[in-house]
């Protein structure tokens, strides 16, 4: 092929190239703005009369796409194209951009102009530079050092008029009806993440769920957003609104990337991502389709809620006849046997220890990086399992989020006379050291690390995250291979987990 020839017929989508900001506010590519458009019904890119909202419009690649859908399905009810351009951009498509910038990159890509009524956009009707794409700066309403509505911290965002205070528009007032006051029949959107909170070690409180709660308030015919899927086991602000959207019957769609490099190129979220589709007028099960490596999609009609004794979403269709038949024995779980937190009341940047053991200082402190020696007097709690044995687990997971997942590194056995920092958990009791390697071998097996993979949906092991792992009993041994056959699992089911499960050697 001729240069000529290729430059002639290379027209690359300027929205596909942008790198993200972060990855609190990522942009959408525009083949993924399409699948997530094609979950709501071919019907409504006839109705000329249908009105569609981004509240969080960063591109625009949205509404660009929903302006190209209407204008190709509205062509026989308004031949001429310019009236029905008009049409569509003045009565039908609206966004709320989250800051100046995107508001500015929203108009060029929907309008083809940074000005709504500027000489070059498409719509000729437009008497302001906005059109319906607005920003208004909008700002935090400070309680306690806290945003009573998005919960950001005064101390980091209450800034110079200069700078950025990332109060959005939508979430930041008790009525959002009334922004254009109008009904809109779509919601659609890829809002912004997570807020610093303030907090140490770059701790951030999440806000997508704001952007959530608030559209299904107005209540329109269809949701449909593209968001981190930590929801699914809650946490970290997110219990109140797990328990709403997994309860919701109106969740019809959702499709769930555990690797969020299939919807973000080079992009990393734990837990994956997922989009979904609301529909006010569902009420029944969801079907959830797994994206799984290779490209590979399974799709499953179920409830959001797979039993009715539990709370958190099971992302894996495949997982539930293994998780039933585990369930079915009515075993203890090891959560009853994981500490919470800081067991011993010692953070992770804990550094007043020393290096060498003395007659003071004797006991062994397990920390991230090089271990040290502290005195029982720095021990806030717990103290009573200083000379006992215990397991030590990561509280935080390694890595990414890559196939397949190793979901916990290498457990250690703490003799007497230790303890450690936040950087692990404990379990205990353990009665003797061979207790402890035989609890151990449990830890390794892919059975164990699988059934913690199905509420692991973010870098942290909490004492939750091993709730629906089984207590064993710890006077043998156990492989991959004596849990199989005691709990019945197929060789499909074999077949499966090691596909989600690598090997964690002794």
């Amino acid at each position: 092929m001729s240069k000529s020839t290729f430059l002639h017929n290379y027209n690359p989508d300027v929205l596909s190239c942008l790198a993200n900001l972060s990855n609190d506010e990522v942009f959408t590519p525009p083949k993924l703005a399409n699948e997530i458009l094609d979950m709501l019904p071919k019907s409504i890119w006839h109705n000329k009369n249908a009105k569609f909202l981004d509240p969080c419009t960063k591109t625009g690649v949205f509404l660009r796409e929903i302006v190209a859908r209407l204008n190709k399905g509205l062509e026989k009810e308004i031949p001429d194209s310019q009236e029905r351009i008009n049409h569509i951009c003045n009565n039908q498509v609206f966004g709320i951009a989250i800051t100046e910038l995107t508001a500015s990159l929203s108009r060029r890509s929907v309008y083809c102009s940074r000005k709504a009524n500027g000489d070059y956009s498409i719509c000729t009707s437009f008497k302001d530079k906005s059109g319906n794409i607005r920003f208004d700066k909008t700002n935090h309403t400070w309680e306690n050092g806290k945003c009573i509505f998005c919960g950001a911290s005064q101390e980091v965002y209450d800034r110079d008029e200069s700078l950025e205070t990332y109060a959005y528009q939508f979430i930041h007032t008790k009525k959002p009806e009334e922004i254009f006051n109008m009904k809109f029949d779509v919601i659609v959107g890829n809002p912004p993440y997570q807020l610093s909170d303030g907090g140490a070690q770059k701790s951030a409180t999440p806000i997508y769920n704001k952007f959530v709660e608030t559209a299904i308030k107005l209540n329109p015919r269809y949701i449909t957003m593209i968001i981190p899927a930590r929801w699914y086991s809650g946490g970290k602000g997110l219990d109140d609104f797990r328990e709403m959207l997994i309860k919701d019957r109106r969740m019809s769609i959702l499709h769930d990337f555990p690797d969020t490099s299939e919807c973000f190129s080079g992009l990393n979220i734990r837990g994956g991502v997922c989009y979904f589709l609301w529909d006010k007028t569902h009420s029944g099960d969801c079907i959830v389709y797994n994206h799984n490596p290779g490209k590979e999609i399974d799709s499953l009609k179920r409830p959001l809620l797979s039993d009715k004794e539990e709370s958190v979403f099971i992302r894996f269709n495949k997982a539930i006849p293994i998780l039933s038949k585990v369930r079915a024995f009515g075993e203890k779980k090891m959560d009853t046997m994981v500490s919470p937190r800081k067991p011993f009341g010692l953070p992770t940047n804990f550094i007043d220890f020393k290096n060498e053991k003395d007659d003071v200082n004797n006991i062994l402190l397990y920390r991230f990086g090089n271990n040290g020696y502290v005195s029982i007097a720095q021990i806030p709690k717990n103290k009573e399992l200083i000379n006992k044995y215990k397991v030590l687990i990561p509280y935080s997971s390694t890595g990414g989020d890559e196939y397949p997942h190793l979901v916990l590194t290498k457990p250690i056995l703490a003799g007497k006379g230790s303890i450690c920092t936040e950087t692990y958990l404990t379990i205990t009791p353990i009665e003797s050291e061979e207790i402890g390697e035989n609890v151990m071998s449990y830890m390794r097996t892919r059975f164990f690390r699988f059934l913690l993979l199905l509420l692991k949906n973010s870098q942290h092991l909490t004492q939750k995250t091993y709730s629906l792992v089984p207590v064993q009993n710890f006077t043998e041994s156990w492989t991959d291979e004596k849990l199989y056959a005691k709990y019945g699992i197929t060789d499909d089911e074999i077949k499966y987990i090691e596909s989600l499960i690598r090997p964690l050697d002794k």
